[in-house]
């Protein structure tokens, strides 16, 4: 193995049996083992890759393409069916949190059995013990057992252990929306804390900002191949770009299968047919939003923007009482839940609007937000509050972009140098 490397990962494959009428029990397999028909599904179909010491990496790409299988292949949960994998010092992972806690025994006992999975000495566990309950900040809880914590406690716990074992190698997978975002923000600072001092990092993540924010190198992992590796905002991109394409192909043929699902609920579960599958709609129904729109400058129906393009939303709505006045607004969130904005015409204009019995309304706004995927609110209220009609993550969109900068959005900026 290359000293510089703390992973080399070349060629790996991975299957998995899928069966289609396996018996349920010893009976059934015995009786009927003609029946146990299965097929091979490969996961990986061949991945190699390399991470020097220190470095962080992060491996993206939508579910099923292998991103989690590959992360349990590192941890030895799984082994490969061909290739190798050969991994340098001690290895953390955050793939289960809590596996090898027991409900009975207390917080503090867990410490002790969990660190030991890890591959500490009672002596080193001592050693980091109160570092530990400090970073979970679970102190008045740690001698209850842990049957008795929420599931955001459990987690900080798993957590703060798996993080202050001193792994030379640190493993990641979907769990850093740990707590509130005070905690959140203290496991990010510690994340890239470790990282300083030389832990090797590799993260699975939807949220693709995370992964900007701690690692060098992205991996977009699809149908058990390496597609594209490189910087992070650049690797990012592309794959934002390929899966709103795969998505706008698909967009006709879900909403001609949703209006067919739609027209056979009862009316009180329908959701309009313009709404994403994870909306969610509340109010007095006095107005109804009745088709919700994003269009370009040219209103062409689009769902992949440049930052700095002008975007437009079109509303179009319904009343069902009279001389209302509406107060009509939007908000935008990112995929992790960050509100990245929201604004109403009473805020722009001090005032709420007539409401029309079938009426249109038009925002458009300068896009400054950087490459990612959102989320659209958009609901119309009375001036004092009362909420006619309210619908979150109503559409959904990406956001593209040629340059690299990183944050949330883009601020004009002048560089002056003498």
């Amino acid at each position: 193995m290359n000293p510089e490397y703390a992973i080399e990962v070349r060629n790996v494959k991975k299957k998995f049996k899928i069966f289609y009428d396996k018996g349920n029990d010893l009976k059934d397999r015995i009786l009927f083992r003609n029946r146990n028909h299965y097929e091979d599904r490969w996961v990986l179909k061949g991945i190699s890759f390399n991470v020097r010491k220190g470095e962080a990496i992060g491996l993206i790409g939508h579910n099923g393409c292998g991103k989690s299988t590959t992360l349990k292949l590192l941890t030895k949960i799984l082994y490969p069916d061909e290739g190798t994998i050969e991994m340098a010092g001690r290895v953390s992972s955050l793939i289960e949190l809590g596996a090898g806690f027991h409900p009975d025994m207390t917080g503090r006992e867990n410490i002790y059995t969990n660190a030991s999975i890890f591959g500490l000495t009672r002596k080193e566990i001592d050693k980091r013990l109160q570092e530990i309950i400090e970073f979970s900040e679970l102190e008045e809880f740690i001698d209850n057992p842990v049957r008795t914590y929420s599931s955001g406690m459990y987690m900080r716990l798993a957590f703060s252990v798996a993080i202050n074992v001193d792994a030379n190698i640190l493993l990641i997978d979907e769990i850093l929306a740990v707590g509130d975002a005070n905690f959140q923000k203290k496991c990010f600072d510690k994340l890239r804390e470790i990282k300083a001092h030389g832990t090797t990092i590799v993260i699975v993540s939807h949220a693709l900002e995370q992964i900007e924010q701690i690692c060098e190198t992205s991996y977009w992992i699809e149908d058990g191949l390496i597609k594209d590796s490189g910087t992070p905002k650049i690797v990012h991109d592309r794959y934002l770009k390929n899966m709103e394409e795969k998505r706008n192909q698909q967009l006709e043929k879900k909403h001609h299968q949703e209006k067919q699902e739609h027209a056979e609920k009862p009316e009180s579960e329908q959701l309009p047919s313009f709404c994403e599958k994870t909306a969610v709609r509340m109010g007095t129904g006095a107005v109804r939003f009745t088709n919700a729109l994003l269009c370009n400058a040219e209103n062409q129906k689009q769902f992949i923007f440049s930052t700095e393009e002008k975007i437009k939303i079109i509303l179009e709505y319904q009343a069902f009482e009279k001389n209302l006045k509406g107060n009509f607004g939007y908000g935008i969130f990112r995929e992790d839940g960050l509100h990245c904005y929201g604004t109403n015409i009473l805020i722009e204009t001090g005032e709420c609007i007539p409401v029309q019995e079938h009426g249109k309304l038009e925002i458009i706004f300068q896009n400054r937000l950087l490459p990612a995927k959102y989320f659209l609110d958009i609901a119309v209220h009375s001036h004092d509050g009362i909420i006619f009609d309210d619908i979150r993550q109503v559409l959904s969109f990406a956001v593209s972009s040629d340059k690299y900068d990183i944050g949330v959005c883009r601020l004009d900026s002048e560089f002056i140098w003498r």
